[in-house]
């Protein structure tokens, strides 16, 4: 599902434990570390994707989880030219994302890789709130730090 100026609606989560630290985790078959999200699908609302999606790459549920909050409207990156794909149906520019602020409920012995068919990460940690900015990948760093900064009022809340 891509919009009318080819971005591709999706959910991001950051994860949080009890010190306010983010989970933060290493891509299958590269090197690059992001925090989990996908792609909403047709059909579907946002909270469901988010669930979906946490599951689906992080191997928690719903009641493993709290809510804290989420971000206001979309944020949006765009993917550099040279990563886009330029066959098939899945061609866009760029994504479109509501964030959403977890804070993890049970242990970090919940936290599955390995339930998908085909996992999104290989090894995860947690590591300082704001400590993404300065690994994550160009393109997206604009959108860490605008979704960083909406929700890191409703820390430790």
């Amino acid at each position: 599902m891509i919009d009318h100026d080819g971005y591709r609606p999706n959910v991001g989560i950051i994860l949080t434990n009890a010190e306010d630290q983010v989970f933060w985790a290493r891509r299958c078959r590269c090197d690059g570390w992001q925090f989990p999200q996908g792609g909403i699908h047709h059909e579907e609302t946002v909270e469901e994707a988010l669930y979906r999606e946490l599951y689906e790459e992080v191997g928690l549920q719903k009641g493993q989880v709290e809510v804290k909050g989420r971000t206001q409207g979309w944020l949006r990156y765009d993917i550099p030219r040279q990563l886009r794909r330029t066959t098939g149906p899945r061609r866009f520019k760029g994504q479109k994302q509501v964030w959403f602020l977890l804070r993890l409920r049970g242990l970090d012995s919940d936290v599955r890789l390995d339930l998908s068919s085909s996992p999104e990460f290989d090894a995860w940690q947690w590591i300082e709130y704001w400590s993404p900015l300065e690994s994550i990948v160009p393109f997206k760093r604009e959108v860490y730090q605008l979704a960083l900064t909406e929700l890191a009022p409703l820390l430790g809340r």
